[in-house]
């Protein structure tokens, strides 16, 4: 069985072809005929999910027979402009038609509950990703020889991710263990004098827009890897942002966020608390005690540009944020190199404790 749903396609006034969200821009524009358009310009197509009824057509097709049992969840579209079908998975919100390459946006996603309050356009383009993917190498001393030249990109996608952003008061009592150490010597003896401190801190915090991403096939690390975004660039969603780029509609609710989001709560506030305390030699927390209160939730979606890459058999994902340009993803290391490098340092350590020794203690 395969699902038809509606589509919504971007057409050029001028020419007819398909408009794309333009990132250098940040507006619409034809990729034909060069013309361009502000977004509000057509904010109408958004009126289609005011309308969208939540109601999918069932049909029967020869394709069908190519869905094996378990991919039972993917999805068929038709393209408006070629006719071609676009498989996509039940989560998949925007994407682009494998023939005629017009992007889509599938507009059953974005009714009902989970609709996104606001998005965070692209500012970044695929060319500035690829220029920071070769940035990523560089200073990486015991990266191998010959990855740079044999890493292979295989793909690269600009992805808005679905993220539910909470805000919530949390209120704090922390007790710490702290020392302060106090060393000194005579002609005889060194002497070290240890005291030893209780400090408390108590208050409350508020915190707005703690972002957890509501997408199971991103890795949640890597999703915070590349924080943070800046929200002051939020705008009201339309489906015109889209255009051009990949999509996800939320798989992971509110209530699954709220543990995680409750989780990165605590642990700034531990954070900001911590920082209070100084003065001290060492400072060990002995009691922690966050609760979190009034917490509410709105949705975004944040723009990603994922980078995957393969170098001898071997995958390796990398990620930027598309706004700010932070990018992270793993290297892999030339342990040979390594274990030279630690055998220089190690060497250069064992001078130097050699030479302490000798000018102190001869």
């Amino acid at each position: 069985m395969i699902i038809i749903s509606e589509l919504l396609e971007y057409k050029c006034p001028s020419c007819g072809g398909a408009i794309e969200f333009d990132t250098a821009s940040q507006q619409m524009k034809c990729p034909y005929c060069r013309t361009e358009f502000a977004v509000e310009s057509v904010k109408q197509y958004d009126e289609a999910l005011k309308q969208q009824q939540g109601e999918n057509i069932q049909w029967n097709s020869q394709a069908a027979e190519f869905i094996s049992a378990d991919e039972s969840g993917m999805r068929s579209y038709r393209c408006q402009s070629c006719g071609g079908e676009v498989i996509g998975d039940e989560t998949m919100a925007a994407s682009s038609c494998p023939y005629c390459g017009n992007p889509i946006v599938v507009i059953e996603q974005f009714a009902g509950m989970l609709k996104p309050d606001v998005v965070i356009p692209f500012k970044l383009d695929k060319e500035a990703a690829k220029t920071a993917l070769r940035n990523h190498y560089n200073g990486k001393r015991l990266l191998p020889k010959f990855f740079k030249s044999e890493n292979h990109l295989d793909e690269i996608r600009g992805i808005y991710v679905p993220f539910g952003l909470f805000n919530a008061d949390a209120n704090a009592n922390i007790d710490y263990r702290c020392t302060k150490v106090r060393t000194w010597s005579d002609s005889r003896y060194n002497y070290t004098e240890t005291s030893y401190y209780s400090a408390l801190r108590a208050g409350s915090l508020a915190f707005d827009n703690i972002p957890v991403d509501g997408s199971e096939k991103m890795p949640d690390d890597l999703m915070e890897s590349i924080e943070p975004y800046n929200y002051k660039d939020a705008v009201d969603f339309q489906t015109a942002y889209l255009s051009g780029f990949l999509a996800d509609k939320y798989d992971v609710g509110a209530e699954e966020s709220i543990p995680r989001a409750n989780n990165r709560i605590r642990t700034s506030a531990a954070e900001v608390f911590r920082s209070t305390v100084t003065g001290y030699t060492t400072v060990t927390p002995t009691t922690t005690n966050v609760q979190t209160t009034s917490t509410e939730v709105h949705y975004a979606l944040l723009p990603v540009w994922i980078l995957n890459t393969s170098w001898k058999d071997k995958k390796y994902m990398f990620a930027m944020n598309g706004q700010t340009g932070k990018f992270v993803g793993d290297l892999p290391c030339d342990k040979g190199l390594w274990w030279r490098w630690f055998g220089i340092y190690s060497g250069i350590a064992s001078v130097i404790a050699y030479l302490i020794v000798h000018f102190f203690f001869n």
